[in-house]
């Protein structure tokens, strides 16, 4: 997954798990911002039910609904920089836990009905998102499942927060940094069309030191 999921990605994904002999082992890439969170537990409901191992490979990034796919596997296998994010329900352009504090820190009367309405909206939400991270843990890590459906849904960071693989193991996910290098070359078969010019720009080919050569000189 390249891009924000949309439904069309969660129509995709879950035919060509339905194509998939059960049992088997299944492999998802994910390279994502995150996306629509309805498409994206599609996705991470039909990998969390697939009878074979599912693991998650994160070369970069993987927010918000790729982070909540990435919960859904078995593995998730991640590089030394690479990130996954929180997934604290967005209410429009507000998060939704930060309705809740307005909400809760002004009197009633200074309240406009608009952000009453989205308050009500964002409580609903941070409560599916709980459950639905429960869900995907509780069989799995029945340990880690409660903490972690509070922790990463109800606003504890910024919704752009990099969770580490040293961070995501700290918390008890299923990671290593053992990333295929097959994995980082197909990545490099699939750019990104961000911005016409680049602000990097490098050689894209290996760098070794000549023979002999001391690493420290």
């Amino acid at each position: 997954m390249l891009r924000y999921i949309d439904v069309n990605d969660s129509e995709e994904v879950l035919r060509a798990i339905q194509l998939t002999d059960a049992g088997l082992p299944l492999d998802i890439i994910l390279h994502t911002p995150g996306g629509l969170m309805l498409a994206a537990m599609q996705i991470a409901r039909a990998l969390h039910d697939y009878k074979g191992k599912v693991t998650a490979f994160v070369p970069h990034y993987a927010m918000s609904g790729g982070t909540l796919i990435a919960l859904a596997a078995d593995e998730i296998v991640m590089c030394e920089h690479s990130v996954l994010g929180p997934v604290d329900p967005q209410i429009g352009q507000y998060p939704a836990a930060s309705i809740l504090t307005v909400v809760e820190k002004k009197p009633i009367a200074e309240i406009d009905d608009q952000t009453l309405i989205l308050a009500d909206q964002g409580r609903k939400a941070i409560t599916q998102m709980r459950e639905s991270v429960a869900e995907l843990l509780s069989g799995r890590y029945p340990d880690k499942a409660e903490s972690l459906a509070r922790l990463l849904p109800e606003g504890t960071w910024t919704h752009d927060h990099a969770i580490t693989w040293h961070k995501a193991r700290e918390l008890g996910l299923p990671v290593n940094s053992e990333m295929p290098p097959e994995i980082l070359q197909l990545m490099q078969l699939f750019p990104q069309p961000v911005r016409q010019n680049p602000s990097v720009e490098y050689l894209p080919t290996p760098r070794s030191a000549p023979a002999g050569q001391r690493q420290d000189s």
